[in-house]
């Protein structure tokens, strides 16, 4: 729905339904107004439209305001949810939305329900000894990565804003602060629900079950098992989710329970990395010491978390049927994955031996640290230019070789420019690469040169698109610009 007046509500819905639960799942509370008046460093027009706000919005005088949580939003008091989670395999009884509010729940013109969310809008009962901020650094990474998730077409979510909060914000040293408003149907957690079982109020966990499955799986809710089917539900989901990540080259960085969303989106966007040279331990996680969320590693810790949910509702299932049900998820996976590297390699059709065709492919990518998003993005003219190509794999370029002997064996007699087409709309040439997140970050912060942050976000959310002025956002990262670590700080 346009909106070109640039009006901050365009007729929503308001629908306050997370509070329908009880009052000890969440506490009502404004955000903190810190610093001068906010500043908008940027904003995504294709997210805003999913709440009916046109561009004309962002040049609102309350826009930054109200999307900080320094003007509140009129007729919604702003909350925090209360949740737990396993961090790093640890079991922690209480975290929450420790720099996190929802100022707003929707539905919008289409009829579709969305959270309205603010991260770093100040301290909640639930922040611990934080202070419930955000730099303006890890703001622009999140604000990045969640829409060039979307544009790759995986469930994710949004960031509407990034805004400058002109504060200083303590870290290893002061840092300019600011906010991300974020946006999804929903951002409940498996977390929520272990936060409830590990202090044995099962009937909360049942409160927040039907809550979830009445708001969002509604189709379920008159079934006699309709705790399992959804459970499987979220089961095939995730392992959607892990797939859809692996085919793209995306490490989340920091996979809890916490950070693992009950309808199978990405959510929490922290020291995530893109592949550059095919390294399947990619750590993109400083802090992660012992790997545990490497990059191979993402499909079996996604199965530890489903376990983890699943012990949170053995109050509402049997067990046997839990694990029955994630007994599925390793064949929903594997389908998943073939499925989405038959689309990358341009195949037509399904063969016995593709899985084999793409395992030997990625060792010999392995092998000679091929670049993962130029190997499958250049495949498609592999014909024209199979000696860059075949550069691209350094040690392993005998061993492409002799792979792409066999590729051309399964293609037959393919149409080479219907699959060029097909390749190039699910292959991208731009991902939000860790140097070219660092480039509109030192852009922003060094010289406030948001030109350059807005060509970025045009090139990684048109992903499959050539962008000839950002053509350098496409490449590894340059020297100066190798080795960036990401960790926990933000």
């Amino acid at each position: 729905m346009d909106n070109p007046n640039g009006e901050l509500n365009p007729g929503w819905a308001l629908d306050d339904v997370y509070r329908r639960l009880p009052g000890h799942f969440y506490t009502t509370q404004p955000a903190e107004r810190v610093g001068e008046e906010p500043i908008l460093v940027h904003a995504s027009a294709s997210a805003a439209a999913l709440i009916d706000l046109g561009p004309g919005a962002f040049r609102h005088p309350d826009f930054a305001g109200v999307f900080s949580g320094h003007v509140p939003m009129a007729g919604f008091p702003p909350f925090a949810s209360v949740y737990a989670g396993h961090q790093f395999g640890v079991f922690v009884n209480q975290l929450g939305d420790g720099r996190a509010l929802t100022i707003a729940q929707l539905t919008n013109a289409k009829g579709e329900r969305w959270d309205v969310q603010l991260k770093g809008a100040g301290r909640t009962p639930y922040s611990r000894f934080a202070d419930g901020r955000a730099v303006l650094r890890s703001s622009i990474r999140e604000y990045l990565c969640s829409e060039a998730i979307a544009a790759l077409g995986i469930p994710t979510t949004r960031a509407m804003a990034v805004i400058a909060s002109r504060e200083g914000v303590q870290r290893e040293v002061v840092e300019p602060g600011a906010v991300v408003t974020r946006l999804a149907p929903s951002f409940i957690r498996f977390g929520h629900f272990e936060f409830f079982h590990h202090r044995g109020q099962t009937d909360d966990v049942k409160r927040l079950a039907d809550h979830v499955i009445e708001t969002y799986f509604p189709e379920l809710a008159a079934r006699e098992d309709r705790y399992a089917a959804w459970f499987g539900e979220v089961v095939a989901r995730t392992a959607d989710l892990m797939a859809a990540w692996q085919a793209v080259g995306f490490a989340h960085g920091v996979m809890n329970t916490d950070n693992m969303s009950i309808l199978g989106l990405t959510i929490d966007y922290g020291p995530f990395g893109f592949l550059d040279a095919y390294e399947p331990g990619f750590i993109c996680n400083h802090s992660d010491e012992a790997g545990r969320y490497a990059f191979e590693r993402q499909p079996g810790i996604g199965l530890w978390n489903l376990q983890a949910l699943a012990s949170a509702l053995t109050s509402l299932v049997p067990v046997e049927t839990l694990r029955a049900v994630l007994e599925g998820y390793a064949g929903v996976f594997r389908e998943a994955m073939v499925t989405r590297f038959r689309a990358k390699l341009g195949l037509s059709g399904a063969e016995a031996g593709d899985a084999m065709l793409v395992n030997t492919l990625l060792k010999a990518m392995a092998k000679g640290g091929a670049d993962y998003t130029l190997t499958f993005r250049g495949l498609s003219r592999v014909d024209e230019e199979e000696a860059a190509w075949l550069g691209l794999f350094g040690a392993g370029a005998e061993d492409a070789r002799g792979w792409l002997e066999a590729y051309r064996a399964r293609l037959g007699e393919d149409d080479p420019v219907a699959r060029r087409v097909r390749m190039n709309a699910v292959n991208p040439k731009y991902v939000l690469r860790n140097w070219v997140a660092e480039t509109a970050i030192r852009a922003v912060e060094d010289r406030g040169d948001v030109g350059t942050l807005d060509r970025i976000f045009r090139a990684v959310t048109a992903p499959f698109d050539e962008h000839p002025e950002a053509e350098e956002f496409a490449a590894p990262p340059p020297p100066q610009l190798c080795g960036l670590e990401v960790s926990c700080s933000s």
